[in-house]
């Protein structure tokens, strides 16, 4: 991915890269994006932009499987976390879903994905530690609690679902308040060029919509040069 769109893609939200999409598309109906209302733990934070690195996780029950084998797969997810390609964002599917009680998400686990050079998490799960969670590091989530339950991960690398979207690792993914979209590999030499026109296009009637004396009939003007740039 070119700096100049990865810049582009971390000033924007998400609303604005799934209308892009079907730009550089040149048709409506994508729909590779989450359903349903997520949580950002910092609206402020902007959009985590990255590739995905993915993980399954439980926490209702407590495994069944030996302590060491929890404790190695522990240790093989921080090392999944710590490799691959930059940026990335780490992507949880909870498998109790929609009853997930453990906060994987919380002070420390934030901090040290943070460390591994990771833009945000999103999962359909638990987070917690408002307040608390590194600046920058954005978590886009299903829930908020205060237990980590018998938090253990199940699966490293393997295809998630959060809130209806499908992802694998390596997948492109644009997150923020809004929730979560992935961007398409055909539409990404596309994209920043897209997101230029997307912008450029709105203003036609954002610019007079805004000014003082707007009226139907301005609004009427403007609306047509909106369309005729859609086109």
């Amino acid at each position: 991915m070119k700096q100049s769109l990865l810049d582009l893609l971390r000033k924007v939200d998400t609303p604005t890269v799934c209308n892009a999409i079907e730009v550089a598309q040149g048709k409506r109906g994508f729909d590779a994006f989450t359903r349903g209302t997520m949580l950002c733990s910092d609206p402020r934070a902007g959009a985590m932009v990255g590739y995905a690195r993915t993980a399954r996780i439980a926490a209702v029950s407590a495994p069944s499987e030996p302590a060491d084998v929890i404790k190695a797969r522990r240790m093989a997810y921080y090392r999944h976390m710590s490799q691959g390609p930059r940026p990335a964002v780490t992507v949880v599917e909870d498998i109790d879903f929609p009853h997930c009680i453990g906060a994987y998400w919380g002070e420390i686990n934030t901090t040290i994905h943070k460390g591994f050079g990771i833009a945000g998490a999103l999962t359909n799960g638990v987070m917690r530690d408002l307040g608390d969670l590194p600046e920058g590091f954005p978590v886009v989530a299903g829930s908020i609690g205060p237990s980590h339950g018998f938090v253990h991960v199940r699966e490293i690398g393997t295809p998630v679902t959060v809130f209806g979207l499908g992802i694998r690792d390596g997948d492109l993914v644009h997150a923020d308040r809004h929730g979560a979209l992935v961007i398409p590999e055909d539409v990404v030499p596309l994209l920043e060029a897209a997101i230029t026109k997307l912008l450029s296009t709105e203003r036609l009637v954002l610019d007079p919509a805004r000014a003082e004396g707007f009226d139907f009939d301005a609004f009427q003007a403007s609306w047509a040069a909106f369309e005729a740039a859609r086109t």
